[in-house]
């Protein structure tokens, strides 16, 4: 038997809990033509976006840099905050010392020392979703515009 469901306004603050606390999320894209791909990464959040970071020719970096959109997954499959979100592209020299340093301090990653080009992907969420289970499925819906709802 699954737990009596969260409120909105709980759901919202595990979703900001997970935001301020993981380190990876599932990156979800997909190339021009409609083929997908899925990868993890990892992410800082400085209250209002996602920062990532890959390599500018893999398949993640083109489809981001191409589309300006993409689909996240934060936690496990019965637990769970979807976010939706626009894509601002940087490049590895934009971001002000202090963000990059954050970001590798927060994943054990600097993207700006690898040997390949890389680029920064500032990631705004317009939509958030979160449930656990089945009865969680109304009322999953947090984010909506880039607004929280709750």
């Amino acid at each position: 038997m699954s737990a009596a469901p969260r409120s909105p306004a709980r759901r919202r603050q595990d979703s900001e809990h997970r935001l301020a606390h993981d380190v990876d999320v599932w990156v979800a894209t997909a190339s021009a033509d409609g083929v997908p791909h899925l990868v993890p990464l990892s992410f800082d959040w400085d209250g209002e976006a996602l920062l990532l970071s890959t390599s500018a020719g893999s398949p993640t970096g083109r489809n981001l840099a191409a589309t300006r959109t993409v689909r996240l997954g934060l936690g496990h499959t019965r637990d769970v905050s979807m976010i939706e979100g626009d894509v601002e592209v940087l490049e590895i020299d934009a971001l002000p010392r202090e963000r990059g340093d954050r970001f590798a301090a927060r994943t054990g990653f600097d993207p700006r020392a690898a040997s390949t080009p890389y680029l920064w992907f500032r990631v705004v969420p317009r939509r958030v979703q979160a449930w656990r289970e089945v009865n969680e499925m109304s009322g999953r819906e947090l984010m909506r515009d880039g607004h929280w709802t709750t």
